[in-house]
């Protein structure tokens, strides 16, 4: 990318606020635009700062991370929220993407993992950590694999075509919020964490072709 990412750390430790400063400042494509300890200070930081990805821890005292996360994408629909968290519950997964989350991501993923999802999300591309993608697919596997909808197919094909999810979004007159839980279903159930793994399996078991 040609420009610096500009990110937000929402996080209500310091320690730990530090070490992401630390650990992406290191980074030539990554600036840090400044940081938040809790989700009331993340939605005014964001609107003031005006960052391209927000790391989005989701437990914090006061305004919890989903309900900053539905806050942000309200008022800056052009903002990407990747969130950083300990836990990996269907429940605190499905909440922050439906809430808007662009991604979702655990703290102890290797740091090159951590670069690769703020890139993506900085795209605006849905990344899961695998093992969230695991527990997902889990969730949603019946005895044998659960098959693509047509709707999933015709967001997947759109993938495939480069397109991003507010362009699919415009293309199929949903919502991004919609497009984003499409792909969250897809990668499920193809048990994949990102999107040209997605496109990479679906040609693989025939659902679209390049």
């Amino acid at each position: 990318m040609d420009k610096l990412i500009r990110i937000l750390i929402v996080d209500d430790h310091p320690v730990v606020r530090n070490g992401l400063v630390g650990m992406l400042s290191g980074r030539p494509e990554f600036e840090i635009a400044g940081e938040a300890s809790h989700g009331e200070e993340a939605v005014e930081r964001c609107t003031r700062l005006s960052p391209q990805v927000v790391l989005m821890d989701l437990r914090m005292p006061g305004m919890d991370g989903v309900e900053a996360i539905r806050r942000i994408c309200a008022q800056q629909p052009d903002v990407h929220v990747l969130v950083l968290t300990t836990y990996d519950t269907d429940a605190d997964i499905l909440r922050a993407i439906e809430a808007g989350a662009t991604g979702y991501i655990l703290k102890d993923a290797p740091r090159e993992e951590l670069y690769r999802a703020i890139l993506a999300t900085a795209q605006g591309q849905t990344y899961l950590t695998p093992s969230v993608a695991t527990r997902l697919m889990d969730q949603l596997r019946a005895p044998t694999e659960a098959a693509l909808s047509p709707r999933e197919v015709e967001v997947l094909d759109w993938v495939a075509k480069g397109a991003s999810n507010k362009q699919i979004a415009r293309h199929l007159h949903l919502s991004e919020a919609t497009i984003k839980s499409h792909l969250l279903h897809i990668f499920a159930k193809l048990g994949v964490n990102d999107r040209t793994q997605a496109v990479t399996l679906a040609v693989q078991k025939g659902y679209i072709e390049l």
